[in-house]
């Protein structure tokens, strides 16, 4: 997967895969226009644009912060478990690193809840 991280004023970052590239739409859409996968939260429509809202999120779903045994966890990753299941969610400690795998493991893991949609930015 390739692409580029694209930095909004409000703070918000989203990845534009494969900008160079024409759409694969037959060119419907204006040239200037990238797509960017945007994982949204489906009972409330919201978009997830940071971790602090994804936490929120996920510990209303029961998911509680996984530290790992031993040695504090894995420096480099924030996870996630939840104690009625074997389930695990790694997740990259830059949200800048948050790219369209990880939150299809999200959606896998809480299905009908999560979905990836490609977005359409100027």
């Amino acid at each position: 997967m390739s692409g580029v991280w694209v930095f909004k004023n409000n703070g918000v970052i989203r990845l534009v895969e494969n900008p160079n590239c024409s759409d694969m739409d037959g060119g419907s859409r204006q040239s200037s226009s990238r797509r960017t996968k945007v994982l949204v939260h489906l009972p409330s429509g919201q978009a997830v644009t940071s971790y602090s809202a994804l936490e929120h999120i996920l510990f209303g779903l029961g998911w509680e912060r996984y530290y790992g045994g031993g040695g504090g966890g894995e420096p480099e990753l924030l996870q996630f478990h939840k104690r009625s299941s074997i389930d695990l969610i790694s997740l990259p400690r830059d949200f800048q690193r948050f790219s369209s795998v990880y939150m299809y493991d999200i959606v896998v893991k809480n299905p009908n809840l999560f979905h990836v949609r490609d977005e359409y930015i100027q």
